[in-house]
Parts: C-alpha cells; structure tokens; sequence
C-alpha cells in the first residue's frame, strides 16, 4: 500500500494549513527513498537545494510546499521549505552586503505551527534591516500568510490568494473496539493530564481549544504587528459575516489589499522589474585618483 504524505501528520498537530489548497500536496505518494529510510534502510536521493540565490543585490528565498520545521526529507525531494532553514537564511540575508534586498517568493498552504515563530521573527528582524518583499505567487495561505505578514510589502500576482488565518487540529477518541475486537484505552500520569486530551470529554476538548486559541493570538499578534493593523480590529477584518468569530477564510488580491492584508497586485515580471531597477549596481564614475592618473597619461601622451 502506497503511503501518502498525509500519513506523516498525525493528530493533535496544530496545524495553520489551509486544508482544501493543501490536498493535493498531502495526497502525494512518499518517495521510495523516504519510505525505506523510515524502516531504518540509508536513504539516497537528491541533496537539500539551495535556500536563496542572489543575482544584481536581490536575493529571492523560495518558500514553498508544506511547511515544517525542519523535514530535510521535504526540502530534499520537493524543495519545500522548512522554519530552521528560514530562520538561518533570513539571519544570513539580513547581515549580507550582496543583499540589498530580499524577496520571499510564496506558494504554501501553510503548514505546522510548531517552530513557526522563530521564521517570523527572523522575517521580522531582517525587514528591520533591509526592504523584505513577500510575492505571493499563487498562494500564501495560514501559516505561509503568517511568514508572509513580516515583511515589508506583501505584493499578490493577478489571480493569487491569501489569508486563511487561523489554527485547527484533528483529534479522535476511541468509543468501540478496534478492528481486532480490543477496547483502547489511552491514559496520562496523575498530574499529566493535558499530555492526552480526550476529546469525547468536555474537559478534553476544552484543553485542545486552550491550545488552538493561544497559537491563534500569536498568528493574529504577528498579523497585526506585521500589517500595523489595530489588534482590536483584526479578527472582525477576518470575518466574512459580522461576526468576528468567522475568519479564517481566504482572500482573492482585490479582497485581501481591501481587508489590509497585502499591498498591490502586480504581474511576476512587474514585480522583478521594479525592484532590480532599485538594487543593480549603478555604474561607478572614475575615482578622484583614476582621473588624475588618466590626465597624467594622456599629457604624456601628447609630449
């Protein structure tokens, strides 16, 4: 039986993914190389690519796929993304002199929240530094939004999507016996409770809800702090009713630049052009000293 990438998210994951955009990513089969190295067996196959490349003081990161904190199987095999690997080529970029500016290229239906603030923050404090450009090109959904909310301007190509703002989880409860007629039982130590949530209990599901809301007031902290919007604001800004509590949906660039969740919409070429523009190097004049020497040599010449 071929196993899916879904097969590799368990329950009680917080996961800021958009779920329907991520599907046919969960649905792709784990290479066999990733499969065997599960058992124990060496894997071979491609190494990790390169995080960024830097061409005319413009240095482009790829964040794609689902993100992780740090799966170097993922990066390996589909060139996705991870927050370790973030955090490290923002930190770099940000204390780069062939950087004059940093673009994150985004196609992500988001992914874990474990280890995701420390990509934000890394985001975060280059933009502090230097201009951080997040392109969403096609897509920047939950988590990938997250990431893409610390830069200095989020531009959107014609047709993108962003937003799906907020955090779920899966969480399942044994009520019958299983296929070999065994009740399963799972337990915690005495003062572990909240190790193992039951979710068919009420006390649970209220430890599973304690968790999703303390991970979405930090993504709705780093979306406000981010697009300077009011923290009082943010969530009815989200909803598509009147009810605050009716976020989490995604927006088309129009809705999202209305709502304040991006910036412009601009063709991928646009979007290129402008900022090469502002960080080709410009073509040197002649030092003070080269000029003299040159009207040394060509009076000479004329002797």
């Amino acid at each position: 039986m071929t196993r899916t990438l879904a097969s590799l998210f368990g329950p009680l994951q917080p996961m800021a993914l958009a779920e329907d955009l991520a599907a046919p990513l969960l649905a792709l089969p784990m290479p066999e190389g990733e499969a065997a190295a599960a058992t124990g067996a060496p894997a071979a196959g491609p190494s990790v690519p390169d995080r960024f490349t830097v061409a005319r003081g413009l240095a482009v990161v790829p964040v794609r796929g689902i993100l992780t904190p740090n799966m170097v199987q993922y990066e390996r095999w589909f060139g996705w993304a991870t927050y370790h690997g973030l955090a490290e080529t923002m930190a770099h970029l940000a204390a780069s002199e062939d950087a004059a500016a940093i673009v994150l290229e985004i196609d992500s239906p988001g992914g874990l929240v474990c280890g995701i603030e420390a990509a934000a923050e890394a985001i975060a404090a280059a933009a502090a530094v230097k201009p951080v450009h997040a392109l969403v090109s096609p897509l920047a959904a939950s988590a990938a939004y997250w990431l893409a909310s610390q830069a200095s301007e989020i531009v959107m190509t014609p047709g993108a999507v962003a937003g799906s703002i907020g955090v779920a989880l899966t969480a399942a409860a044994h009520v019958q016996p299983g296929a070999n007629g065994a009740q399963i039982f799972e337990m915690s130590s005495r003062h572990a409770r909240a190790k193992r949530p039951d979710a068919s209990t009420e006390a649970g599901r209220a430890e599973l809800q304690r968790s999703l809301d303390e991970a979405e007031a930090a993504f709705h902290a780093a979306v406000s702090a981010g697009r300077a919007i009011p923290a009082a604001e943010l969530a009815a800004r989200l909803s598509v009713t009147d009810d605050p509590q009716d976020g989490g949906a995604t927006f088309r660039a129009p809705e999202a630049i209305r709502r304040g969740l991006a910036d412009r919409t601009e063709t991928r070429a646009a979007f290129y052009a402008r900022l090469t523009a502002r960080t080709a190097p410009k073509p040197r004049s002649p030092s003070r000293a080269f000029a003299a020497r040159a009207a040394a040599a060509a009076a000479l010449a004329r002797s």
